[in-house]
């Protein structure tokens, strides 16, 4: 359980707080959002980046170490955002935090689990994602109730001080201690590296990278970019607020449903079926203008969808290739996943501007998640590749 905490309120602070407090930073500060999002962007290309490093780290000394340090990194990033003087050291900020999240988001806490359960990971994998998936619920609103009573800076220090005194402590003396004993394996073996390599060399590989990297660009453009598109449409900060953290309960029923379905289907047909999912809740958004009632039930769905893939994302490896090189090859394959995550909040800025406003932009983003369903199609790995 102190893992499910870390990690929902890693993601709470580092990510979900962002697009909650982005339009008063830019007003404040005189920055554009653009600018502004641009560097939120540069903090996921850095973590996206240190996956691979983050990977091998884990998979040869395990998650107390590493998990730790990242939280203890993580709380001077806040603090540096919420006194950045000027848009450089906010830059800084926002890099440096990028490495604590290589450290802190799902990645590494999918590596752990998997490490430390064998049977029972898929269950143990939604008890993380259905207590993290409620991150936005709890952080959308309690960020907006912050800036509400001290502004963006100092709504960004008191999510610092959450860091310091929840994160850190947990990581520090909560988590397991031995990572060998408890099925990590140490340093990977010859064999494990050498069916690393092959799984990596793959075609199902690559198009299970490209197919997940393409779906994930498109849902957290829609979390990062949904504040803006009900702005436009009229909608106040708070309200918008509120229709963005419910897409987080819809996370969770989505989670709930991912047992039984992983019993009944492959793990392609799984995948296609979510990242079509996506796609479809991601043009809805985009067509329907209101009321703020019918935003909340499309909000919610689109968190179902996303949250089933956030665990397609934990077992698609395991599905394919078993357990024995995990950590590795989740780094590798959340790197270009975490990079295509930075590109989008800017992804949905950049649409917005030529296509005429965020609705259409909404619609393109959809039709990207419809063309990750189809390369999806091809992420089967041939007998020899397999686990």
């Amino acid at each position: 359980m102190a893992l499910c905490v870390t990690v929902t309120t890693s993601y709470g602070v580092l990510f979900y707080a962002f697009p909650v407090l982005a339009p008063a930073i830019s007003t404040d500060t005189g920055w554009s959002l653009t600018t502004v999002t641009a560097w939120f962007s540069g903090a996921q290309v850095v973590a996206g980046l240190g996956g691979i490093l983050v990977g091998r780290w884990l998979q040869g000394y395990g998650p107390r170490a590493v998990m730790t340090v990242a939280g203890v990194l993580a709380v001077p990033a806040t603090v540096a955002l919420a006194y950045s003087p000027r848009v450089e050291v906010f830059a800084l900020a926002w890099l440096v935090a990028g490495v604590a999240m290589a450290g802190l988001f799902y990645p590494p806490a999918f590596a752990a689990v998997t490490g430390w359960f064998s049977t029972h990971r898929v269950r143990a994998l939604m008890v993380l994602t259905l207590v993290a998936g409620l991150a936005s619920t709890i952080f959308a609103p309690l960020t907006a109730a912050f800036e509400a009573m001290w502004g963006w800076r100092g709504a960004y220090l008191a999510l610092a001080g959450v860091l310091a005194f929840v994160v850190v402590p947990l990581h520090a003396f909560a988590l397991p201690r031995g990572w060998e004993k408890s099925g990590g394996g140490g340093r990977a073996s010859a064999g494990a590296a050498a069916s690393a390599r092959t799984a990596v060399r793959s075609r199902a590989f690559w198009a299970l990278t490209v197919a997940l990297a393409a779906g994930s660009l498109t849902v957290f453009a829609v979390i990062v970019n949904l504040v803006p598109l009900l702005d436009e449409r009229g909608f106040d900060t708070t309200t918008a607020a509120w229709i963005l953290g419910l897409g987080g309960v819809g996370q969770v029923l989505g989670r709930l449903i991912y047992p039984p379905l992983e019993r009944r289907t492959t793990p392609v047909t799984r995948m296609v079926g979510v990242l079509a999912a996506c796609a479809v809740t991601t043009i809805v958004l985009g067509l329907v203008p209101g009321p703020w009632t019918l935003l909340v039930v499309i909000s919610v769905l689109a968190g179902m969808a996303r949250g089933v893939l956030t665990l397609l994302q934990a077992t698609a490896v395991t599905d394919r290739w078993g357990t024995q090189s995990y950590a590795t090859l989740n780094g590798v394959m959340h790197t270009p996943i975490m990079v295509a995550i930075a590109l989008a909040p800017w992804a949905g800025a950049a649409l917005a501007g030529p296509l005429g406003g965020y609705p259409a932009a909404f619609t393109a983003l959809g039709a990207l998640g419809a063309l990750a369903a189809l390369i999806s199609l091809a992420s089967r790995p041939t007998p020899s590749q397999s686990s």
